[in-house]
């Protein structure tokens, strides 16, 4: 008889762990909150290093899904996994048996409103990066006045290394998106200056820095480094921004018709009621603690519960999918005694 594991979250970990667990012979459910299985991938337009379009890799894990046994509930919420990790309590009461949980579910978008300072939210051409990629996405790059901006500054590290706001980490993929925006946008507006004030430009995978050292030298866009102290709105709706240029010591006053925050990724909100229910170790920063960094990435302190993806730390799409291999065949490894 196979072996059925309930998989909470159906973005990319979520969708690849039920891939990779359908090849080694155990079926499996996708329990996913929104409409859609994808994740925050259905947000966006391309992806770093390469450009390739996000479609392609959720088309991709779309059929490799469609192609299995798995079951997929979508719109459906998760109240509780049971210490056993045998059950699952949906909201609406229902319950699911199971052999294994896989929690994949995910991260949450620093919500920019938090930073006031910023204007999010409040004047108008302040946008995130989500917005910006939804811009990509749906049409061309435009002010709130419906025109082609000829300055935009980008503001990395919001809601990443910010203590004020309880979000110590690093988001890790915040620079090289970023970096990547811009060059979109260049792409799109050849004769738009560029600004990205940064504390420290973090390039740690392949093609990164190659990508930053393309956006200085073949598209021209100037890297301050420097954080965004302020920003207010003019009476013709651009931004006035003010900062502090570290490497030359000055202080540094700028109008911007945009101005775009770079948001980092926070825990998702699931973590604290299912660590809560599980005794489930959490990090400062409320990301679940796995049992080891190094041996046991994917495994909790019960032999019934595993991690997959951005639910342990953030990471990018490429790292995600291949813990949910990991994190799968451990399952499985498991579930047979192995």
């Amino acid at each position: 008889m196979r072996k059925n594991v309930v998989i909470v979250g159906g973005g990319v970990a979520g969708m690849q762990t039920a891939i990779t667990l359908d090849e080694l012979g155990i079926d499996s459910v996708i329990i996913e909150k929104e409409a859609v299985l994808g994740g925050k991938l259905n947000k966006w337009d391309r992806l770093f290093p390469t450009m390739t379009p996000a479609k392609e890799v959720l088309d991709t894990l779309k059929e490799g899904v469609a192609k299995t046994k798995t079951q997929v509930l979508t719109s459906t919420l998760v109240k509780n996994i049971e210490k056993s990790g045998k059950e699952v309590v949906l909201a609406n009461g229902s319950k699911i048996k199971t052999d294994a949980v896989v929690i994949a579910s995910g991260f949450d978008i620093f919500p920019a409103e938090l930073k006031e300072e910023y204007g999010y939210k409040i004047y108008n051409n302040v946008f995130t990066t989500v917005d910006i990629e939804n811009m990509f996405k749906h049409g061309k790059i435009l002010t709130t006045d419906g025109k082609a901006p000829q300055t935009v500054a980008f503001l990395h590290c919001v809601g990443s290394r910010d203590e004020k706001v309880n979000q110590r980490h690093c988001s890790r993929v915040c620079c090289i998106t970023g970096v990547k925006q811009a060059i979109e946008i260049k792409q799109q507006l050849p004769d738009t200056e560029i600004y990205n004030f940064y504390m420290d430009m973090r390039m740690f995978g392949p093609g990164y820095e190659e990508l930053y050292r393309q956006a200085q030298q073949e598209y021209n866009i100037h890297f301050v480094r420097g954080k965004i102290s302020e920003a207010s709105q003019t009476i013709d709706n651009k931004i006035q921004i003010k900062a502090e240029d570290t490497l030359v010591g000055r202080p540094l006053k700028m109008t911007v018709d945009m101005l775009i925050l770079i948001v980092g990724m926070q825990a998702g909100e699931s973590n604290i009621p299912f660590s809560k229910c599980n005794e489930i170790d959490l990090y400062p920063s409320s990301f679940i603690k796995p049992l080891n960094h190094f041996t046991g990435n994917v495994c909790s302190n019960s032999d019934t519960i595993f991690y997959a993806g951005t639910v342990t730390a953030p990471k990018n799409i490429g790292e995600s999918i291949n813990e949910a291999v990991t994190a799968a065949y451990k399952v499985a490894q498991t579930l047979n005694g192995k």
